[in-house]
């Protein structure tokens, strides 16, 4: 294990209905194919020893003894690996007959899992041969000359493994009301193992992949799902061997119509977060304790070893990577902002909106965003006021594009040049207009502001902030200049996603309005507050503070995972390979921590606005950090990769 990660696979192995030796040599070679990919939790499935199929011959004593014949061979063969792998098989007990998992490690039987929920409709007649297992847990249980534990209630830990907690419920047992898996999670799971044997129908692929994301998801944990495949009976079923990983509601592998491994990794730090995030989620459920139902927890040394990352890491974590998942993202980000700004303009009474418009990016969304909101409300656009306010750093592109768009969107054009307020206030302040220091810059924005501020009292409007959330998280704003407004529209959207949303609208709106969004879209990112050179913008943000795809990246990682700075270089590593090299990476991920924590006094006042994705921060919501924290641990960290 690596920065939490740990390498799972779901198995299917090709079988023979009932040639349990023939069975065993399979699950032996896909077990030692596993280890060999660095595998350390494997599931393979439901009955898969025998084969599922086997109907009345589960009634043979033959078939009962070959099994166990072939577990013990298995347990030999493989007691060199360092492994946790469930198998399934039938086991007797008191002349009852259970469909059980063993769960093996290093030719030693941990526990025995039976099935709780036994189906007996449609093409299921599994109560014709097998009992329910009961959540308590037995000890008197003999299988391959060990003793061992049998009973719903026993999760499985790795001691040498941090966060790896072993559960196990078998197939029918996702389907019930009340899943076992819900319980175990209680008792510490992180992840679940289904030994499965579901047969393929049209359509049941899909059901399935909701059951599993979707219990993922609710028990925030890594869920590895194996099912049975070729080999088994087709006298009136086929099995498709339909085999997914998933971690907290994400599929991370899903393969169908074949036998094999399917691999990759869950990311138990991730998992551990998020739990201790959520106060909701439930600390050990005391009714579920070993006085009450015999809960059996089993340890084995599990030994951690690197782990390579197979699974996809978005570089873009912000933004779908389908497209029409990506376009349905944008409709309903830009519904969310408009209809937050929809309520405040409704609750103020206000009958005007304001709007810096400067022909960038940001505020281009702004007045998108507004104008969605004057629809929602039934008003006329000419209410929006759109104000460019020219200045010593403002091109012809620029200043042309905000006309051409306000115009055609029907708001009140205006311009205020600032030029001469600006001169005047660095006159009365000693600023020489030759030095362009951080107070040549500030002085611009604030005065914008001024105006913008002074003018929605003139006309009783509301000042409709502009800066995104990247520009937040890096400070990249000016403290009482473009930071303030009276109600932020953009604060929780990334830059990123911005550049997908004025797209978006592009596309939508088409015309003339869709033409000047692609000259914004094309024109680079810049506060213009530089004296241009050749007409052309002299200032380039991403040439001073870094690219905004990195940024948001590890914005997305830091906030909403939680994860240290050596996990998030590893990720982009992973994500921007071929791109950004490890130094450029290592560089820009400084200069991210140095400026996020040196600028939340800027974020510990923000104006209110709408929070639409997973990380704001907002301090009335989501994030709550002193202004005076320190970034050394995290740049310490850093310096020692």
């Amino acid at each position: 294990m690596r920065d939490g990660f740990i390498k799972v696979a779901a198995g299917t192995p090709k079988i023979r209905v009932a040639d349990c030796d023939y069975n065993a040599g399979q699950i032996i070679v896909l077990m030692k194919e596993a280890a060999g990919q660095g595998v350390k939790v494997l599931a393979l499935p439901e009955l898969c020893v025998t084969g599922y199929t086997c109907g009345d011959l589960f009634l043979q004593d033959t078939l009962l003894e070959g099994a166990e014949k072939a577990l013990g061979r298995i347990l030999e063969e493989t007691k060199e690996l360092d492994m946790v792998t469930a198998v399934g098989l039938p086991v007797r007990r008191q002349n009852k007959l259970y469909n059980c998992a063993a769960v093996i490690h290093k030719g030693k039987i941990l526990g025995l899992v039976p099935k709780t929920y036994i189906p007996n409709y449609g093409e299921f007649y599994e109560a014709r041969w097998f009992a329910p297992g009961a959540m308590e847990v037995e000890y008197d249980s003999t299988l391959c000359g060990q003793n061992v534990p049998l009973g719903t209630s026993q999760i499985f830990c790795a001691q040498n493994i941090p966060g790896l907690i072993i559960g196990v419920e078998i197939c029918e047992d996702l389907w019930a009301v009340s899943p076992p898996s819900t319980r175990l999670v209680t008792l510490g799971a992180t992840v679940i193992l289904n030994l499965s044997a579901s047969d393929e129908v049209a359509g049941k692929a899909e059901y399935r992949r909701q059951l599993v994301t979707g219990q993922s998801a609710r028990l925030v944990c890594g869920y590895i799902y194996a099912d049975t495949g070729e080999g088994e009976s087709s006298t009136d079923l086929v099995f498709a061997g339909h085999n997914m990983v998933a971690e907290n509601g994400v599929l991370l592998a899903d393969k169908r119509f074949g036998t094999g491994l399917t691999v990759s990794e869950i990311d138990l730090g991730r998992l551990t977060y998020e739990r201790k995030r959520m106060n909701t989620f439930p600390h050990r459920d005391r009714k579920y304790d070993g006085i009450h139902y015999g809960l059996n927890i089993s340890l084995f040394p599990l030994e951690p070893s690197p782990t390579s990352l197979t699974r996809t890491v978005s570089p873009t974590p912000f933004i779908p990577q389908d497209e029409s998942h990506r376009a349905e993202r944008c409709q309903e980000v830009l519904t969310i902002a408009a209809l937050g700004l929809k309520k405040r303009l409704e609750h103020t009474g206000s009958p005007k909106a304001v709007i810096g418009l400067s022909g960038g990016l940001d505020s281009t969304l702004a007045l998108l965003i507004t104008a969605r909101a004057f629809d929602l409300l039934g008003k006329e656009h000419k209410d929006i006021v759109a104000v460019t306010m020219p200045c010593f750093g403002t091109t012809k592109r620029t200043r042309s594009n905000a006309e051409i768009l306000a115009t055609e969107l029907g708001a009140d054009f205006r311009e205020v040049n600032i030029s001469a307020a600006v001169t005047q206030h660095f006159a009365d302040i000693g600023q020489s207009l030759e030095d362009h220091s951080v107070t040549f810059e500030n002085g611009q924005a604030r005065e914008r502001t001024q105006v913008l501020m002074d003018l929605a009292n003139r006309v009783n409007g509301l000042v409709i902030g502009t800066g995104d959330l990247s520009e937040l998280a890096l400070g990249w704003c000016t403290y009482n200049g473009d930071h303030m407004s009276m109600y932020g529209v953009n604060g929780s959207i990334p830059k990123t996603l911005v550049r997908h949303l004025v797209a978006y609208e592009a596309d939508r709106l088409g015309g003339k309005v869709g033409k000047v969004l692609r000259d914004i879209l094309d024109t680079p990112v810049s506060p213009e507050l530089l004296p241009p050179k050749d007409g052309e913008i002299a200032q380039r943000t991403e040439d001073i503070v870094g690219p905004y795809e990195l940024h948001d990246f590890f914005l997305y990682y830091i906030i909403r995972w939680g994860f240290p700075p050596r996990k998030v270089l590893r990720l982009a590593q992973h994500a921007f390979e071929g791109k950004y090299d490890r130094k450029t990476l290592l560089k820009w991920l400084k200069n991210f921590y140095r400026r996020f924590f040196s600028q939340q006094f800027k974020r510990s006042c923000l104006p209110d606005g709408p929070k639409v994705g997973s990380v704001a921060l907002s301090p009335r919501g989501d994030w709550r950090m002193p202004s005076d924290a320190a970034a050394t641990l995290w740049l310490m960290e850093l310096e020692h990769l």
